[in-house]
C-alpha cells in the first residue's frame, strides 16, 4: 500500500528518519520544513541511502497559505504526517508562547489546508509528555493509553491540544481519519553512520548530549535529580531506535488507510525502562570509555517514569520495535564520532564506500 505523504518537519530528527522508512517502502514523499532546527543537507543523505530524494519546500507550518499553494502544487497527496513543532521541555517553560503559537498554531493551520484540499487522513507526532506524571494513578505504570493525560509542562500541553483539536476535527468530519502516535524517547541513528540527529542549537535530549560529551564538544553531561524511586535514583524513559518509530508512522498509515478507525492514540515505545545511569553506562560501553557526569537537583516539569505499555500497537498496527538499547548506542555513537559537525560536513568517505557495498 503506497501513495503521497505531505510531511511537516521532514528534515528533523524523526522526521528525516520517516521520510527515508516511507521512500524505501516505496511511498512519494513531499517535505515541508522552515529548517529552523534541522538542515537540508539530510535530503542529501536520505538519497545517498535509499537512491530517492523527497521533494522539498522550505514553508513554516504555521503559514496556511503556503501549506495550501503545495497541496494546491501536489493533488496527489493523500495522507500527511505532521512532525512540524519545538519540541524541547525545558525550553517551553521559558518560552510557552512560543511553543503555543507554534505547536497548536501549526496544527491549526494544517488542518485548515488538509480540509480545504479534501485530505483527510493525518499521522500526529504527539509525546507520552501528554501522560505527564503517571505515579499519581494507580496501576499505570508502565503506562496503557488509557491512563488519564496530564501534562506538567508547556510542550506536553502542545500537544495534548494540539490531540485534541485533531480529534474535535476528525469527530465534525465524517470520512476523515487520525493516528496519534504518543512516542518515548527516540535514540540511535542510521546503521550506516551519515545520518543522525543534528540539532542545531543546544540539545535537551540525553542522547545527543552524550554524544556531544564523547566527542569533546562538551565537557560532561548534568544528570537531573537523583532522588527518584528508581534502582539508582535517576528517572526512568523507554528509549526507542529512531527507525523503529519511523516503521511505526507506515504501520498507522497503513492501518488509517485501511481499517478507518477515526481517531486513535497508539503509543510507540519498547515497554522497557532504563534509566539514566543505565543510558550512560550503555553508551559508555559503546564508546569505550566511561563519560563524565555531574548530578543537580530534579527539574522543573520532569517526572520519574515515562515506559510505555506498547501492546495496542503491536496488536492493532502488527508493529513492535526490534532494535535493541545496545544497538541505538553503537549506531549513535558511529554517528557522531564520523560526523563531529553533524551535517555541517561530508560523511567520511569510507562510510560512503561501505554503503555503495551494500547497495
Amino acid at each position: 500500500m503506497t501513495g503521497t505523504i505531505l510531511i511537516t518537519g521532514g528534515t528533523g530528527y524523526i522526521g528525516s528518519f520517516t521520510s527515508l522508512e516511507l521512500l524505501i517502502a516505496g511511498y512519494n514523499v513531499i517535505i515541508v520544513d522552515n529548517l529552523y532546527n534541522s538542515s537540508e543537507e539530510v535530503l542529501n543523505r536520505i538519497q545517498l541511502i535509499c537512491g530517492r530524494k523527497p521533494v522539498f519546500y522550505n514553508v513554516d507550518v504555521t503559514d496556511q497559505q503556503a501549506l495550501d499553494a503545495v497541496f494546491k502544487k501536489h493533488p496527489e497527496i493523500d495522507s500527511v504526517i505532521h512532525f512540524a513543532a519545538l519540541k524541547a521541555v525545558g525550553e517551553s517553560t521559558q518560552k510557552p508562547v512560543e511553543y503555543y503559537r507554534i505547536n497548536v498554531g501549526g496544527a491549526v493551520a494544517l488542518l485548515g489546508a488538509m480540509q480545504a484540499n479534501g485530505v483527510k487522513s493525518i499521522v500526529f507526532s504527539s509525546s507520552a509528555t501528554v501522560y505527564g506524571d503517571a505515579t499519581l494513578h494507580e496501576g499505570m505504570i508502565p503506562i496503557p493509553e488509557h491512563c488519564p493525560i496530564g501534562p506538567t509542562n508547556p510542550y506536553g500541553r502542545t500537544k495534548m491540544m494540539a490531540e485534541m483539536i485533531i480529534e474535535d476535527h476528525v469527530e465534525a468530519h465524517p470520512g476523515w481519519n487520525a493516528a496519534l502516535l504518543r512516542y518515548f524517547n527516540p535514540a540511535g541513528a542510521h546503521p550506516s553512520g551519515i545520518m543522525g540527529e543534528d540539532p542545531l542549537g543546544d540539545p535537551y535530549n540525553l542522547l545527543p548530549l552524550l554524544g556531544q560529551v564523547a566527542v569533546g564538544r562538551r565537557e560532561k553531561l548534568m544528570v537531573y535529580g537523583t532522588d527518584y524511586g528508581s534502582h539508582d535514583g535517576t528517572a526512568i524513559r523507554d528509549y526507542i531506535h529512531v527507525i523503529d518509530l519511523a516503521k511505526g508512522h507506515i504501520a498507522a498509515l497503513a492501518k488509517l488507510k485501511k481499517d478507518n478507525p477515526g481517531c486513535r492514540a497508539w503509543n510507540l515505545g519498547t515497554g522497557k525502562g532504563s534509566t539514566v545511569f543505565d543510558m550512560i553506562k550503555a553508551f559508555s560501553a559503546a564508546v569505550g570509555r566511561d563519560l563524565k557526569y555531574e548530578t543537580a537537583e530534579r527539574r522543573k516539569g520532569d517526572v520519574l517514569d515515562l515506559t510505555a505499555v506498547p501492546k495496542r500497537a503491536n496488536e492493532e498496527l502488527g508493529w513492535k520495535a526490534e532494535i535493541t538499547l545496545e544497538q541505538a548506542c553503537v549506531d549513535l555513537w558511529r554517528w557522531v564520532s564520523n560526523n563531529p559537525q553533524g551535517y555541517r560536513q561530508p560523511p567520511p568517505q569510507e562510510l560512503l564506500d561501505a554503503l555503495k557495498k551494500q547497495n
